[in-house]
């Protein structure tokens, strides 16, 4: 008997995802193929896109392998924003790509503020011009590297090289773009202004279709690789945040994504594009037609407590965080900033760094990890309240990634971002987002919406207990210092790197 299934995959910093689901919603197998980044320099990061092609056929034919006689309806693509895949006139790839987390072009980010200024970058783009935007990268590159520069006929993002390879087709589609600071948020289209005033041709960036449209199909070379067969239908699919949403139910307004993996984002969905004067906030184009989000991200937030376990011993995680459980809020005192590879909401720092404040002889490591969590707590509710401060509010939330596994970080979220907080199944992410857009553009579902419906439950939910033992008054204290710390170090931060 045949198993008819979508599939879902995500090109992930450390590891390509692949996961295959029912048309009932039922996760059938799930792979993941691990990926390394390539630091040449301090503050650089890259990776070989041929690596996440292999890591894409590896995890593919893992999950087809899994499951007798699969019969897949359709494919959709995620993937991390903003990362550079440069492809030559015969569409080979100039150079390693160059991510989401490097920070080499502050240089580049600098000159398209005092070039363009924040005003006509709100206008344009709807976003700030910070390091991990595309453009700046592809200004660091015309800069530094003239003679690849030359050679560049096609941009393309993580995900859209991987529908390349899947399809022949060069594209992309508006949540991805959104990331790229070429792109104009509010009408849908690539900015030719924008592209005008840094000197970009815009025939270097792709055509863009819908999150949910059929993009193209695979080619008889990528089932050769993938296991696929030829012709299985591949949509546009979308950028790891709106996937996540998507993937999360968090389409409408209203509901609020909290993300707590590596790094960390809260994402709210609007009905019409709403832009933040003063550039604190990402406005994005959702991978829902007709819908928005504004986003602040948390560039450490899983990353920072794995390196606080990493570096307090390599203790198992779960004993970290009962320990920390025991530790009333506010940590008696500890704040930690968690700004281990600089920030980006709401300070837009890549010169700052992570900070443990209010150390005494009574700290132990329960403290610290506490403080660590509570860090990454305080730094999602920056990004909430500037959101909430657009007018934009939240009813509940939906939490995903790593840390929404633990019912302690959990419960301490619920607390801080005063909001009713649950967690939805199957818990798969972005890619789980990624195959539902496969599954409206094959047709089993009329939106993102009816298949959300149709294939999500809530697995848990908490409400905050702000009112009980004084925590409200605990954590608004704590809140305050550690929204203290950032000004006061600002200065030491610039005068250290």
């Amino acid at each position: 008997m045949t198993q008819s299934m979508f599939l879902g995959i995500d090109t992930g910093t450390s590891s390509i995802k692949a996961i295959s689901v029912s048309p009932e919603g039922r996760l059938l197998a799930s792979a993941d193929s691990p990926i390394t980044v390539s630091v040449p320099r301090p503050g650089w990061s890259e990776q070989n896109p041929e690596d996440w092609w292999n890591g894409t056929c590896s995890a593919v034919q893992t999950v087809l392998a899994s499951i007798e006689s699969p019969v897949v309806l359709g494919v959709g693509l995620s993937g991390q924003m903003h990362s550079l895949v440069a492809l030559d006139r015969a569409n080979r790839v100039i150079r390693p790509a160059i991510l989401w987390n490097d920070v080499r072009t502050s240089a580049e980010a600098a000159f398209i503020r005092d070039t363009v200024g924040n005003q006509t970058l709100r206008r344009l783009t709807g976003n700030p011009a910070l390091e991990g935007f595309t453009a700046t990268k592809l200004l660091w590159m015309r800069e530094n590297e003239p003679e690849q520069f030359d050679r560049l006929v096609h941009v393309l993002l993580a995900k859209d090289y991987i529908r390349f390879r899947l399809t022949g087709t060069i594209s992309t589609e508006p949540s991805d773009a959104s990331g790229t600071l070429l792109f104009n948020v509010v009408d849908g289209s690539w900015s030719s202004e924008m592209c005008s005033l840094l000197g970009i041709d815009a025939g270097l960036l792709p055509q863009i279709g819908g999150s949910s449209e059929i993009a193209g199909s695979i080619t008889s070379a990528a089932a050769a690789e993938t296991g696929l067969a030829v012709g299985v239908p591949v949509v546009g699919g979308g950028a790891d945040n709106a996937c996540a949403a998507t993937g999360a139910g968090v389409v409408s307004p209203g509901d609020t994504l909290v993300t707590v993996g590596t790094s960390g984002a809260v994402v709210s969905p609007v009905q019409t594009p709403v832009t933040d004067p003063e550039m604190r906030i990402h406005s994005m184009r959702h991978a829902v037609p007709n819908t928005w989000y504004l986003m602040g991200v948390v560039l450490s937030a899983g990353a920072a407590l794995d390196w606080w376990r990493r570096t307090s011993g390599g203790a198992d995680f779960d004993d970290l965080v009962q320990e920390a459980a025991k530790v009333p809020p506010g940590s008696e005192g500890v704040t930690f900033l968690p700004y281990l590879t600089g920030e980006r909401t709401p300070h837009a720092d890549a010169n700052a760094r992570g900070v443990f404040f209010g150390m005494h002889g009574g700290v132990g490591r329960a403290h610290m990890t506490r403080a660590v969590m509570e860090g990454v707590s305080f730094a999602l509710k920056d990004s909430l309240s500037l959101i909430t401060a657009l007018g934009v509010n939240s009813l509940g939330a939906v939490a995903v990634g790593g840390g929404a596994g633990s019912p302690t970080w959990l419960q301490m979220l619920s607390d801080v971002l005063e909001l009713p907080i649950r967690t939805v199944g199957p818990s798969a992410g972005a890619p789980l987002g990624a195959a539902m857009l496969a599954a409206v553009g094959a047709g089993a579902f009329t939106s993102a919406v009816e298949v959300g419906g149709a294939w999500l439950t809530d697995l848990d939910s908490l409400e905050p207990v702000a009112s009980v033992h004084g925590v409200k008054d605990a954590y608004a204290v704590a809140y305050e210092r550690y929204r203290a710390l950032y000004p006061a170090l600002r200065d030491a931060f610039e005068k250290s790197v």
